[in-house]
């Protein structure tokens, strides 16, 4: 029945919506600093924060380095599976290009923040044999990181937790959006 709306369970739609709002937060946070005027602090490019004083350093806490070099490295892991998926799939390009842009800007503010650089992903597991099952594949594992993300944010507070959270949500948006793309190309 292609027909049918998309259904989603009870868990799921309160994970997303917990999500939806830890962002939502996160991001007026982040808006009530925007200033357009060239000469104060807080605009693009400026090396101090909105109230006038300079970024923090990157942590040197031991817990949030780890927790942050442990999601820079699933994520690196899940950007490389996207560029073999695309390869593999050149079909399908076009429908990853923001999942690719996302993990790249989500590597660089986890390095930035943590101060540390993750090593290098391990070997990937094979690809799936057709596109639509790697499609879904990406799917899956994004929604499993956007829990793992989700739950180390819970265990952080400051920017590392707001940081560990905005992630989760998008990869929780990217997960649905490759789910629905599935869905409706069958």
């Amino acid at each position: 029945m292609p027909d049918d709306p998309l259904r989603l369970s009870r868990r799921t739609a309160l994970r997303t919506a917990a999500l939806a709002a830890g962002t939502a937060t996160a991001l007026s946070a982040v808006l009530a600093g925007c200033d357009d005027k060239p000469d104060q602090p807080g605009t693009r490019g400026a090396a101090e924060g909105p109230d006038g004083t300079s970024q923090p350093a990157p942590s040197t806490d031991p817990a949030v380095v780890a927790a942050l070099t442990t999601a820079a490295v699933q994520i690196a892991q899940l950007a490389l599976r996207y560029g073999d998926v695309g390869r593999a799939f050149p079909a399908v390009r076009t429908q990853l290009s923001p999942g690719v842009r996302l993990h790249a800007a989500h590597l660089a503010k986890l390095k930035a923040v943590s101060g540390a650089e993750p090593p290098q992903p391990g070997k990937l597991p094979a690809l799936p044999k057709a596109a639509s099952a790697a499609v879904a594949d990406l799917a899956t594992r994004e929604q499993k990181l956007a829990v793992d993300h989700a739950v180390a944010a819970a265990k952080l507070s400051g920017t590392p937790a707001r940081l560990l959270a905005m992630v989760a949500a998008s990869e929780s948006q990217l997960a649905a959006t490759l789910t629905k793309k599935k869905q409706a190309a069958q």
